[in-house]
């Protein structure tokens, strides 16, 4: 019998899609419970605007944890500076999508919450509130003091994590040394063991170059860099297929085979992923000492309040945790 998990939900950017995906997702019953970190009235007045019937729960640590009920939702509530209007970004609640993700963080590591999924922010209001912000797995590496993690989305049939995310093309290359590829590798073949029950993973590696470098005509990337980290790993006992050409590796007879892919570049995974999954993917922030998943979109201010946003991407996300978070307990036994 399944462990009921209790997973904590920030809401994200307040004038997003974040709200009413939470709100949406509470008119279903689920079988584990949910617990939304975001402003309640702002929870309250979005449930209205979308004409959705909604029965908020103060969360309480100390109660035990039971099945979220359709209609019902509990709510850690941390208030918004401003009034949130639906499609509106406003600075002033730059810090409240911050100090969100913090509790989260916080009650993860304090056994509140078995893992953490993500809604959407906005990284452009985060900084003009006056904080650097790149992204949530930054800010989860640096909040948990974390070395180094990796970025993998995940949809059905495919996982694709990176070596190299948010970087201008440009400064690639000079990003992707030995130890950074053998550092991404072991967190990533460890993970899939530690959070999805893989004993013993199969990772098919991208080469950087256009046909992983054609025997160095087209780059030695893959002769002086990669080539000798996948050997390093491979002693290590890690199944490592490349570095192989991305234009072909995409294709089913070696996916088929495969439990994840190790790109170099964000724009080298990614659009595959997205072109297969996209609405149904989760992105998931591995090497971490806490469970994080996410949606694979934005905020899509056009349609918050609208009650038109989907929902599959938070609802992947949530099972994704959960069954992290079961093959985690599963392996501490």
């Amino acid at each position: 019998m399944t462990t009921v998990q209790r997973i904590a939900i920030t809401a994200g950017e307040p004038a997003g899609i974040g709200p009413d995906l939470c709100i949406q997702l509470a008119q279903q019953q689920q079988n584990h419970q949910l617990v939304v970190i975001a402003d309640q009235e702002m929870i309250k007045q979005r449930a209205q605007i979308l004409g959705l019937p909604l029965t908020i729960k103060t969360f309480d640590s100390q109660l035990p944890v039971k099945p979220s009920s359709a209609g019902s939702l509990t709510v850690l509530s941390k208030p918004t500076t401003n009034a949130v209007v639906a499609g509106s970004l406003d600075a002033q609640n730059g810090q409240y999508v911050l100090d969100t993700l913090q509790m989260a963080i916080d009650g993860c590591q304090q056994g509140d919450f078995a893992a953490m999924v993500t809604a959407p922010v906005n990284k452009g209001i985060i900084n003009e509130a006056g904080v650097a912000f790149s992204g949530h797995t930054e800010f989860l590496q640096e909040k948990t003091d974390t070395d180094e993690v990796v970025m993998m989305l995940a949809t059905q049939g495919l996982r694709v994590a990176l070596v190299t995310t948010h970087l201008p093309l440009l400064e690639v290359p000079a990003a992707i040394t030995q130890d950074k590829v053998i550092t991404i590798g072991r967190i990533l073949y460890t993970d899939l063991q530690r959070h999805f029950g893989i004993a013993k993973p199969r990772i098919l590696v991208c080469g950087l170059n256009p046909h992983a470098g054609e025997n160095g005509h087209l780059g030695r990337e893959e002769i002086e860099v990669i080539e000798p980290a996948l050997k390093l790993l491979r002693k290590q006992g890690m199944d490592l297929i490349g570095p192989l050409p991305a234009d072909t590796l995409f294709t089913d007879h070696l996916l088929n085979d495969a439990d994840a892919v190790l790109a170099m570049y964000h724009d080298q995974g990614l659009p595959v992923l997205k072109y297969k999954g996209f609405g149904k993917a989760v992105n998931v922030t591995l090497g971490l000492p806490i469970i994080r998943t996410s949606v694979d979109h934005g905020t899509a201010l056009d349609l918050a309040g609208t009650g038109r946003a989907d929902i599959g991407s938070l609802q992947t996300a949530i099972d994704t945790a959960v069954e992290m978070a079961s093959a985690k307990q599963q392996a501490s036994r």
